[in-house]
């Protein structure tokens, strides 16, 4: 069973930084998909980075500000957001898939719980 556990979160002011982990345990398979995704109040969960195959991506919204990464050594993926905009703020997934990745949230089968970003102006 994939268990995918969030923690970082927290309120930060604007240009501020904050590095999220994600705890992964239950994965056997290295050819998962990672990503984080955050959800804004009254908005669609939008995706922001992935990894796999060795691969990272992240979208045009975060680039030069957000960073994924992973420690396989504890199985843990990360997220370093760096320069923090109020737009950043919301709560923020870790998700994982076997069929490779999307941006979609839809196509992602196992989520954390969560962790939540607060960026004040």
């Amino acid at each position: 069973q994939v268990q995918l556990v969030e923690s970082g979160g927290g309120s930060v002011q604007t240009g501020g930084s904050l590095r999220l982990s994600c705890a992964v345990s239950g994965v056997t398979d290295k050819t998962y998909c990672f990503a984080w995704f955050r959800q804004a109040p009254g908005k669609e969960r939008e995706g922001v980075a992935q990894t796999h195959a060795n691969r990272r991506f992240v979208d045009d919204s975060v680039r030069f500000r957000f960073t994924i990464s992973e420690d396989k050594a504890s199985n843990t993926l990360f997220l370093q957001m760096n320069n923090l905009k109020p737009e950043d703020a919301g709560m923020y997934y870790c998700a994982a898939d076997l069929n490779g990745c999307s941006w979609k949230a839809s196509d992602f089968a196992y989520w954390g719980q969560g962790t939540q970003v607060t960026v004040s102006s």
